[in-house]
């Protein structure tokens, strides 16, 4: 299962990413919403996530290029965000993200929601 974990702040990559591939999952990562968009569909993972707030056009960018990408329109995004406003969570979430979690981010959680949405048992 592979995850693409895209956040402008290195303690979130790190965290999150260890927490992810402790749990079996196999992960790349992105540090703005342009890396984000070309690592998605060059490798076009199982399931993204997506920080919100991030530099190089923002993660709202990011994810309205991905859901326009043939290669990248099914693949489930997770958005992240510190300011989980209704406003932004209603944005992520009519943009086609699957939900929007805040930050700090509970690993398990975000562990048993990418395995639904990617279809994995385990």
């Amino acid at each position: 299962m592979k995850v693409l974990v895209a956040d402008d702040e290195e303690t979130t990559v790190t965290y999150l990413s260890a927490g992810l591939r402790a749990r079996g999952f196999e992960v790349e990562t992105a540090v703005d919403a342009m890396q984000v968009v070309m690592k998605a569909v060059r490798t076009v993972p199982d399931a993204i996530v997506l920080d919100i707030k991030m530099p190089g056009g923002t993660g709202i960018v990011a994810l309205r290029r991905i859901r326009a990408s043939a290669k990248t329109e099914h693949v489930p995004v997770v958005a992240i965000t510190a300011t989980a406003t209704p406003e932004v969570r209603a944005e992520a979430l009519e943009l086609g993200a699957v939900d929007c979690l805040e930050k700090p981010v509970d690993v398990d959680r975000l562990t048993q929601l990418l395995r639904e949405v990617i279809g994995a048992e385990t």
